[in-house]
């Protein structure tokens, strides 16, 4: 039987970082080849109905062997951040780790600090997977895919084991708007309710998400040679950063945390005559999340009314909502993970997640969808890493949620 770490230390070693402001999904053609690769384990493991759509999304059944049994669904996403390299992923095990600094690469002094990471100490004894420093891990979301498909293969071993339908949906470019999500074929994915595994560390499930949104501002200036430019230019650049000063300097990602919402620069270019900028809008509370998207509108109006109509424009776009709302009445979907979990000598905790998950544009396509740990730290970084041990106790737990719809 192959093991979690064998499927994860193969699926990181292959490039699927995605790409912002691609037109075409997925947003690397890269992508593909997980997707390919996971479409054959998955014939191989007795799944049924196994495709890959135009975004390169995959999708397969597992037949139930019992009935009056609810179909359940699970996903995780195949691409990687664009944020930080993806390519050329060389992922290192440090056995039985002794609770000090984890030196990634010794060649260009890069080291994973106990210190500046404390949770580290929580893993003492167990097998770490690391990078050599110089790209992320991949185990966000690569991690959730190698836990799904080891419980695939448990039940594919273990055919005296019931089980209803088991659907499977792998799509691509989460990471930049859950874009692959968005075009869901529900012909193909529509279990009664499903689960994503994309969350952080062993025993965290989330059931609740930001409100998202991004909003796109494009400034336009007047450029004129500075020694001749008094009372006549217009400099894109400086409006932009008028617009940016008017924010709140407290409400940004920096600054918050819990259920804490806030403005977000994630995108800033630009010359005297033209800039651009791409914010991100996040809050829990809808109320509050309505509130930063009007302040956005306000200020380029504002900043019209100082320098011209025309100015300033500011396009605000819906990302995804809160899943609690898509959860309402359908809590035991929740518990039902929280009890799998104590069944493997795991502590549960509940927290707000605090970014975005396929499982927000599930959840509002009439499938609802709480997210699941991968147990995984620091992600989106050189210092990602993920415990052999977490992976392998998120396996056991994901058989023992589809076992328990059986009872």
């Amino acid at each position: 039987m192959t093991t979690v770490l064998d499927r994860f230390i193969k699926y990181v070693k292959t490039d699927t970082e995605s790409a912002y402001n691609q037109e075409a999904v997925p947003s690397t053609e890269k992508q593909r080849d997980l997707a390919l690769l996971l479409a054959e384990e998955l014939k191989a493991s007795g799944a049924s109905e196994v495709s890959v759509s135009e975004s390169g999304c995959v999708y397969a059944r597992i037949p139930a062997n019992c009935e009056g049994v609810p179909s359940i669904g699970f996903s995780s996403h195949i691409d990687t951040t664009p944020e930080f390299s993806g390519h050329d992923v060389k992922p290192r095990v440090v056995k039985n780790y002794d609770g000090g600094n984890i030196v990634l690469n010794k060649k260009e002094n890069i080291v994973m600090s106990a210190e500046k990471f404390p949770h580290l100490k929580e893993y003492i004894g167990n097998d770490i997977v690391v990078t050599d420093g110089t790209t992320l891990l991949g185990a966000d979301d690569k991690a959730g895919i190698a836990e799904i498909m080891t419980m695939i293969e448990y039940f594919h071993k273990h055919p005296e084991e019931k089980h209803g339908e088991i659907q499977l949906f792998f799509p691509t470019d989460e990471e930049i708007g859950c874009l692959g999500a968005k075009t869901l074929d529900k012909s193909l994915f529509d279990p009664e309710f499903a689960y994503t595994l994309d969350g952080g560390p062993l025993g965290e499930i989330t059931y609740e998400t930001f409100n998202a949104a991004s909003a796109d501002i494009v400034i336009t200036g007047i450029n004129i040679h500075p020694g001749l430019s008094k009372n006549q230019m217009k400099n894109a650049i400086l409006i932009a950063n008028e617009f940016i000063n008017m924010l709140p300097p407290a409400e940004t990602p920096g600054h918050t945390e819990k259920y804490e919402g806030y403005y977000h620069v994630l995108e800033f270019s630009g010359t005297v005559e033209l800039t651009k900028m791409r914010l991100y809008l996040r809050d829990h509370d809808k109320t509050k999340f309505e509130v930063r998207k009007e302040r956005v509108r306000e200020i380029g109006a504002f900043l019209n009314k100082v320098y011209g109509d025309g100015t300033v424009d500011v396009a605000v776009t819906d990302t995804y909502r809160n899943i609690s709302e898509a959860l309402e009445g359908r809590f035991e979907i929740v518990e039902a993970v929280a009890e799998a979990m104590r069944m493997e000598g795991v502590a549960p905790f509940y927290t707000p997640m605090r970014g975005g998950t396929d499982g927000t544009i599930l959840s509002f396509e009439g499938i609802p969808c709480p997210n699941i740990c991968i147990g995984g730290h620091n992600f989106h970084s050189r210092y990602e890493y993920v415990p052999v041990q977490s992976m392998e106790k998120i396996s056991a737990i994901l058989v023992d949620i589809v076992k328990g719809f059986t009872k």
